[in-house]
């Protein structure tokens, strides 16, 4: 792929935005309080935005939703030791961390279609919510929080209006 920094896992993360400009954000299972974008890593052979759309689809069950933007260059975050020696031991690799292309795109149904157990991939988050990029920013884990400032800044002009923070929902499996 084009410009991927060497020794960076190649991911993709999607900034989802709700008619209201609200983001999609969803708390990991395994790290309580952690909320983030969805994101995932990119297959062999599989062109970013392909990854994107699937990985949204895999995490949420989302598949109305269309691309608005995409960053054009990829953006690095480094994990932190204890993050990097479990990573590097799952995906079997030594990745320095992460390289992603971001892309931003607008739910294109409702709420309804949003499902975090769909049977696509092992579940990864526990419930999800609508938030305001204030606050997307400020929940991220400190590590990934410099990329979410640059995701926001960068798809920040192609928001409709002003975003309110959303209700909190759970999923129960």
């Amino acid at each position: 792929m084009e410009g991927l920094p060497q020794g960076y896992r190649p991911n993709v993360g999607v900034c989802l935005i709700n008619s209201d400009d609200q983001i999609f954000v969803a708390s990991r299972l395994n790290v309580p309080g952690a909320w983030q974008m969805p994101q995932g890593g990119i297959e062999e052979g599989e062109e970013p935005k392909s990854a994107a759309i699937r990985e949204l689809r895999e995490e949420t069950g989302i598949v109305s939703a269309e691309i608005i933007a995409e960053v054009q260059k990829w953006l690095t975050y480094d994990f932190p030791p204890a993050v990097k020696a479990k990573v590097n031991r799952l995906w079997g690799g030594e990745w320095h961390g992460q390289a992603q292309k971001w892309f931003l795109m607008r739910l294109t149904k409702d709420d309804s279609e949003i499902n975090l157990s769909n049977g696509e991939a092992e579940p990864e988050f526990a419930e999800w919510k609508w938030a305001d990029p204030e606050e997307v920013i400020e929940q991220a884990v400190d590590y990934k929080r410099p990329t979410y400032e640059e995701v926001i800044r960068t798809f920040k002009p192609y928001f409709q209006g002003s975003a309110i923070s959303g209700k909190c929902k759970s999923t129960k499996w």
